[in-house]
């Protein structure tokens, strides 16, 4: 009795308080409205307690976050001028001390809690919503998935090869993206192809994977910092690995299309031979390319006796056949682990950082 009568006191207190706390975000943690401008902008109105991100995506200003928001991935980087409140433990990790000094915010951790004044970049501000319908898919390995998304509205996108959109995963509380880089040339302004691995649990590659020909795809774009050389002496070193095939199948399509005399090395890692992907695509592009050389390297080479490539990781692959130079210019898309070693190797050929550009997914 005495233990019933202590189990009673105890779940009311635990109830009282979860009333109490309840109340107290009702009452006391009620913002209001609040009031953000951006740039030179005329104000927009919000209520306060939400993420500024989400209230950024409210006015359609879509700003990088390749994480959806989640605070993992450090792109949704914004100037906080007034308003912001200080900066967070979990931002901290992602910013310099010159760029907290200036007032950098990760977007998705800043909470709106009073009127802001926030600047951003005006690329950013030109960053577009776009509606499409899926046109086809295929797999191109067991766990890897091809798009090709038609364009609706508006029925055309212009974007740099190695660049990348954000996906809209539909029906959660929340607006959530996940980012994926484009497979297809810039050429082709009315679709774009998407490459996406099967990731078990994620939010993206399983909304993707389940999604079929005439269903409706929305996202966002374009992202990203690659900037394809115009100089024809200049060397494009292309590395990936995993899906960051798709940035880099890219930029080496479309300069068969541009510029199919420049010099061009394709670098593609993968964990075993069942990992590689267009290969005979690759092969056709490399016999119809003069100046094109193209190395597929696998980690794992004793889960498919036949394979006959270069086994090893991909880096190591870079280090073989990459002369040293300056005049190279290099694009990286994989993990992080793969970029931080086939940096190395660039900087030890005399590549400097300022003409390596990378993507970690």
């Amino acid at each position: 009795m005495i233990y019933l009568q202590a189990m009673a006191v105890t779940g009311g207190v635990g109830a009282l308080l979860a009333l109490m706390l309840t109340l107290a975000a009702r009452f006391f943690a009620d913002y209001g409205e609040c009031a953000i401008k951006i740039n030179d902008r005329d104000p927009f109105v919000v209520s306060g307690g939400g993420k500024l991100l989400d209230a950024l995506y409210g006015e359609h200003i879509f700003i990088p976050s390749a994480c959806g928001g989640q605070g993992t991935c450090g792109f949704c980087k914004l100037r906080v001028l007034e308003g912001g409140g200080p900066v967070l433990p979990t931002e901290l990790p992602y910013l310099s001390d010159e760029e907290a000094a200036d007032g950098v915010r990760l977007a998705c951790q800043v909470k709106v809690k009073q009127d802001m004044i926030v600047g951003i970049r005006p690329d950013f501000l030109e960053i577009r919503e776009f509606s499409g319908k899926l046109k086809n898919v295929r797999m191109i390995t067991h766990d890897t998935r091809e798009l090709l998304i038609e364009l609706t509205e508006p029925t055309e996108i212009s974007f740099k090869p190695g660049q990348y959109v954000q996906v809209m995963v539909p029906e959660r509380a929340e607006t959530t993206f996940r980012a994926y880089s484009i497979s297809s040339v810039p050429a082709n302004k009315g679709e774009i192809e998407l490459l996406v691995r099967l990731i078990p649990g994620g939010l993206g590659s399983t909304y993707l994977h389940r999604v079929e020909p005439g269903d409706a795809v929305s996202f966002t774009g374009p992202y990203g910092e690659f900037e394809l050389s115009a100089d024809p002496a200049t060397e494009i070193v292309c590395v990936g690995g995993g899906c960051g095939m798709a940035p880099m199948r890219s930029i080496v399509r479309h300069l068969a299309q541009t510029a199919p005399d420049q010099k061009c090395r394709f670098f593609f890692g993968a964990r075993t031979a069942g990992d590689v992907m267009y290969r005979e695509e690759f092969a056709e592009l490399e016999r119809s390319m003069e100046k094109l050389s193209v190395y597929y390297a696998v980690s794992e080479p004793q889960h498919h006796e036949e394979w006959e490539g270069e086994t090893g990781f991909i880096h190591e692959s870079v280090a073989r056949h990459l002369d040293e130079g300056p005049a190279v210019q290099a694009f990286l898309c994989g993990p992080p682990a793969m970029i931080e070693a086939v940096m190395q190797v660039l900087e030890s050929k005399g590549v400097s950082r300022d003409r390596i550009f990378y993507d970690e997914f």
